[in-house]
């Protein structure tokens, strides 16, 4: 029924709005919670964990084994293996970018086979490969290419044209190998996204940069990287977390100053494998929640003005040029 108003028009009714049911939901709901009290019972109430073992005393007069000398020095081993593998990936990486886009073929060629050889071959046998590098040469150094055969052209014999050598076995082994190994696939991954992000930049402003006398550099770290940043923290964040996770893989080079090596050495003495294992995971889940968090800060830093609410701002600062003025 309809009420007629002092107009003469008649008013309608409110409108009984009745919610739409979603039985599947609760269904849904009901499921995980049945799945999450199992995973709770499970990981409190089976011995095989040996939280104590983990936590506690892993021995009479020993702490818990995530917390003993040598898993600790692992772990900063894993965390140094993190960082330097990162510096070498994202500093390589921008320059393969910076190759692959040039107008010259030889440089974009180069750059290209780059990434694609490191993309292909798993980190694993990188790793593995880096470590066992020490075959092919005795020595590593600089100083003059093919010393030796130029000094053989010439009828010199064990003509030496090095600065610097040092012994490949002290040098393409353990820590180094592997962080030469990560770095280096790294950058293969860090040169694909920093072109994309370069890539994302609207040409015009390039254009426009170097119509008012910027030279290419200039654009290319006052335009486009402050602007390509939005795009390139977000997956580079993920390849940090990944970085992380993948330093694991050392351990078969050897590296014996990284975390999982030093968890399965324990393992190997007390025959205590679960435990051991939900150690290094708990590990790594620290670490990885910590570069979450981080990555969650700089992406909200690098990603002011953008969005709903950046939309929102630029349209007001528009209309507010447009009118001359501030809006009152």
């Amino acid at each position: 029924m309809t009420q007629p108003t002092p107009a003469g028009r008649p008013r309608p009714e409110a409108i009984k709005a009745v919610p739409v049911r979603h039985p599947g939901r609760w269904v849904a709901i009901a499921v995980l919670a049945v799945l999450v009290a199992m995973f709770l019972h499970l990981i409190l109430t089976n011995a095989g964990f040996r939280w104590s073992f983990i936590f506690s005393s892993y021995a009479p007069g020993k702490r818990g084994v995530m917390f003993t000398e040598p898993v600790l020095e692992g772990l900063r081993g894993t965390l140094l293996l993190t960082v330097f593998s990162m510096l070498i990936g994202v500093g390589l990486g921008i320059v393969i970018a910076i190759m692959r886009l040039s107008p010259n073929k030889v440089l974009s060629t180069v750059a290209w086979a780059y990434t694609w050889f490191f993309r292909a071959a798993p980190r694993l046998v990188l790793a593995v490969i880096f470590g066992n590098l020490n075959i092919l040469w005795t020595r590593i150094g600089f100083g003059l290419p093919f010393d030796e055969q130029i000094g053989k052209l010439f009828g010199i014999d064990n003509f030496d044209g090095q600065i610097f050598s040092i012994k490949s076995t002290d040098l393409l082994a353990g820590f180094v190998a592997g962080m030469i190994a990560l770095g280096l696939s790294e950058a293969a991954y860090m040169a694909e996204i920093v072109r994309a992000g370069i890539q994302s930049i609207d040409t015009g402003q390039s254009e426009a940069a170097v119509a008012l006398g910027m030279s290419r550099g200039q654009v290319l770290r006052r335009v486009v990287l402050p602007q390509a940043m939005r795009v390139i923290v977000p997956p580079t964040g993920n390849e940090v977390i990944a970085m992380v996770k993948d330093t694991s893989l050392v351990a078969y080079v050897p590296v014996t100053g990284e975390l999982f090596f030093q968890l399965q050495q324990v393992e190997a003495r007390t025959f205590v494998v679960l435990p051991c294992l939900v150690a290094a995971l708990i590990w790594y889940l620290i670490i990885c929640s910590v570069l979450m968090i981080i990555q969650f800060f700089v992406e909200r830093h690098f990603g002011k003005g953008y969005g709903t609410a950046g939309r929102a701002r630029q349209r007001l600062r528009d209309i507010q040029v447009e009118q001359g003025g501030r809006i009152t």
